[in-house]
């Protein structure tokens, strides 16, 4: 069981994780796709370095001195998260499941919505990016999946025992392996997804169509804002909602650095992540005081 678990080891889940283990708490980073942070070129603008830094450089110096702490760093995928007990919290990745005490989503804000004809126009119309939020209003229908990676069927898996068929569709890239009774795999290139007032059909490269009720997109790697949704956090316009000390709506989860949206600098996220670390302190020895 650990005391925190830290999702993105970019320099707000760093931050949060140096605070919290210097705190003698037990804590566990996962990270698994680019932070925008390796991205950037050349750093002039952060305080304490005489010459600029490359982003990269940054990166990798934040997680070998998180390691030098004590806090323990896994590059894993998380396809989910669940409600534990006793107001605790499950983290699955594609190998292992963790249960924490308390999370910080540290991992930015991506939404991978593809260049497809009607993805944009039909969101909230039969396009959605949560099957736990929305799967509820596909019982016994055909949906479909877009994605091909691990995430993909995650949330596959979310709607099997909703729906009555799911399609994965990888839009012409490798498949991935599922076994299921009522799923099934269409490699082909998607042209546009269509309908009159909502979804109603797939259109391919080659001409042909599919009918579908709806589109759960599930491109690349989930990032905060999609588990934070599959919690019941408040999110707002892809950001996640959160107060001054970093808390979401939900006791025990938190949010940090470019998912809360605001400045998008390393600045703003290391200030972040060190109150949410701060906050997650407090939470778990008030905890502790009541028992």
């Amino acid at each position: 069981m650990y005391d925190v678990i830290i999702i993105g080891a970019g320099p707000a889940g760093i931050s949060a994780g140096l605070y919290t283990v210097r705190a003698n708490l037990k804590v566990l980073v996962i990270y698994n796709e680019e932070s925008g942070l390796e991205k950037a070129g050349l750093i002039e603008n952060y305080y304490g370095f005489e010459k600029a830094i490359s982003g990269q450089d940054l990166y990798k110096a934040g997680i070998h001195q998180a390691i030098n702490l004590g806090v323990e760093v896994k590059k894993e995928e998380v396809t989910n998260i669940q409600f534990g007990e006793n107001n605790q919290y499950k983290i699955i990745t594609e190998s292992q499941t963790y249960e924490t005490k308390t999370v910080i989503f540290a991992t930015g804000n991506k939404k991978d919505t593809p260049k497809i004809k009607g993805i944009k126009e039909f969101e909230g119309k039969g396009v959605s990016y949560c099957a736990v939020c929305d799967g509820f209003f596909y019982r016994n229908k055909n949906v479909s999946v877009l994605g091909n990676g691990k995430y993909a069927i995650a949330e596959a898996n979310e709607l099997i025992n909703i729906v009555d068929h799911i399609t994965i569709l990888t839009d012409g890239k490798k498949a991935p392996e599922i076994r299921a009774e009522n799923v099934t795999i269409d490699t082909r290139k998607i042209r546009e997804v269509r309908g009159d007032k909502k979804v109603e059909e797939i259109e391919f490269e080659d001409n042909s169509k599919a009918k579908t009720d709806g589109v759960f997109v599930a491109l690349g790697v989930a990032g905060s804002n999609e588990f934070a949704k599959k919690l019941g956090v408040i999110t707002s316009k892809d950001k996640i909602v959160v107060n001054e000390n970093m808390e979401t709506n939900i006791p025990g989860i938190y949010a940090c650095g470019d998912c809360t949206g605001g400045l998008l600098q390393v600045s703003k996220a290391v200030y972040e992540g060190a109150k949410a670390g701060l906050q997650v302190i407090r939470y778990l020895r008030k905890d502790s005081i009541s028992e």
